[in-house]
């Protein structure tokens, strides 16, 4: 198939990361995968939900929202409440990001990651959980800078990528033209070390087959892995 920007179906957009973007946030991110930009901050907070209270453990979630003209369209800003959609993906990044995080070593404090997407073309929530890890362990880098943790609280990376049938064929990494016409629509959370921490699979039209499911895993987890070594480039000794 050919590919509007060119790619061969198992290719991923062209991706950077660029650390420390936001001068006052303990960790952050610009994370650019083709058109679609996500802005990722990472703040800490001395302090736990109150249902953590005086359980010697950290606790880390996210926001996630657009803004205006992130899309074609200008969308109402999110000021009062999430939207549904919002609300999804914002507990997906949270879930991702504790899924390879030892939160008793964070100590009672909160790590807010807040994901706003400036320009969307497809893959916003695989884009917001592949930039939010690395503005995780900025956040983390800070806090062993400062002395407030005795052990490095990340035990993996994490990081995320679409997959779909489109026109009867496999591709990686969707724009959203080719997500608005996909056939199955795929997204899927799996760590450095190929540990699936979640998948989201749905067929628009007809049912698909679990061959097809397992070839649409193996077509994102290669290009996962290219994902988690740009992660690594851009930490540099972060983690080490």
């Amino acid at each position: 198939m050919l590919r509007k920007d060119e790619r061969n179906n198992q290719d991923i957009r062209e991706v950077k990361m660029t650390r420390g973007v936001n001068k006052y946030a303990e960790g952050s991110c610009l994370i650019e995968m083709g058109d679609t930009q996500v802005h990722c901050t990472a703040t800490v907070e001395d302090r736990v939900p109150a249902w953590l209270r005086n359980s010697d453990q950290g606790w880390v979630t996210a926001e996630y929202g657009m803004l205006p003209r992130a899309t074609t369209e200008r969308t109402t800003r999110e000021v009062m409440q999430r939207r549904g959609r919002s609300l999804e993906i914002q507990r997906l990044v949270g879930r991702s990001l504790r899924a390879i995080v030892d939160l008793h070593a964070l100590g009672e404090r909160t790590i807010y990651i807040d994901c706003d997407v400036l320009q969307a073309d497809g893959g916003t929530r695989s884009a917001a959980i592949t930039g939010a890890y690395v503005a995780l362990a900025e956040a983390c880098q800070y806090l062993r800078d400062n002395n407030l943790i005795k052990s490095w609280p990340l035990r993996d990376q994490v990081a995320a990528s679409s997959v779909g049938l489109v026109a009867g064929e496999q591709l990686l990494d969707l724009c959203y033209e080719e997500d608005s016409r996909a056939a199955v629509d795929m997204n899927i959370v799996m760590t450095a070390r190929g540990q699936v921490v979640e998948v989201q699979a749905t067929a628009e039209g007809a049912p698909f087959s679990v061959t097809q499911l397992s070839q649409l895993i193996a077509l994102a987890q290669a290009g996962l892995k290219e994902l988690v070594a740009q992660q690594k480039q851009v930490l540099g000794d972060i983690g080490g």
